[in-house]
């Protein structure tokens, strides 16, 4: 067992809720919940406010490594996210950061810096990791960990579900195509591409709720918990 606990890494696809499960998951246990995505973007938005050429390769590395990522304790389960001593909350959802994420994430040198910080920030345990290489690249050493999937058509329609829930426009047919391009974007990456690692507890999420899927996490978590200690 580690100083804070265990570490739970949570991989799976776009649009699975990894997010939003785990930060239930973290809640219920006392955990704290990472999403290693925001890391990336996070560096987008640097490379955006500073104009930096997103192909250029060691630039990209360069403002990472001259403005630190770090995660703020903010009382609530997933800690807020600075950058040097600005906060970036609504600001790593913008349409523009979004687009030049997808660029500096298929970087090498960048990757490998990050998946170093991330090592870092949850060493200690007591946290749940989610992101795309979190079980096969940055915690190889988790204590547990989940590959959660869904359907394309689930994940399609519950992003439908998502938008119009905030009173915006959605398009299935347009959505369903996002999903499965990224799926094959992320599972083709040349640099830790997604996958299921060989010792990850597969949990197919089409057909359960969110409470149950946490639910099962918090079993599969107390059952790992147990054994350690045994």
């Amino acid at each position: 067992m580690r100083k804070n606990g265990i570490i739970i890494a949570i991989d799976g696809p776009a649009g699975v809720g990894k997010s939003s499960v785990g930060r239930d998951v973290a809640s219920e246990i006392g955990y704290k919940f990472i999403s290693s995505g925001k890391m990336y973007r996070a560096v987008a938005w640097l490379c955006v406010k500073n104009k930096i050429n997103l192909n250029d390769e060691d630039s990209v590395l360069l403002v990472a490594q001259k403005n630190p990522i770090t995660f703020l304790n903010s009382g609530d389960v997933e800690p807020v996210l600075m950058v040097g001593c600005t906060k970036l909350q609504e600001e790593l959802y913008d349409e523009n950061i979004a687009a030049a994420t997808s660029y500096v994430s298929r970087l090498r040198k960048l990757r490998d810096f990050l998946v170093e910080e991330q090592r870092r920030i949850g060493s200690d345990g007591g946290m749940i990791m989610e992101g795309r290489d979190i079980t096969t690249n940055v915690f190889p050493d988790a204590e547990l960990k989940i590959y959660l999937d869904a359907s394309p058509e689930a994940r399609a329609e519950r992003r439908v579900a998502q938008l119009k829930g905030k009173g915006l426009e959605a398009n299935y047919d347009e959505i369903l195509g996002m999903i499965k391009k990224r799926d094959e974007q992320d599972s083709r990456r040349e640099f830790n591409p997604l996958k299921r690692s060989d010792d990850s507890i597969y949990l197919d999420s089409t057909s359960l709720s969110k409470e149950e899927v946490a639910n099962k996490i918090i079993e599969l978590y107390k059952a790992t918990v147990k054994n350690l200690k045994k």
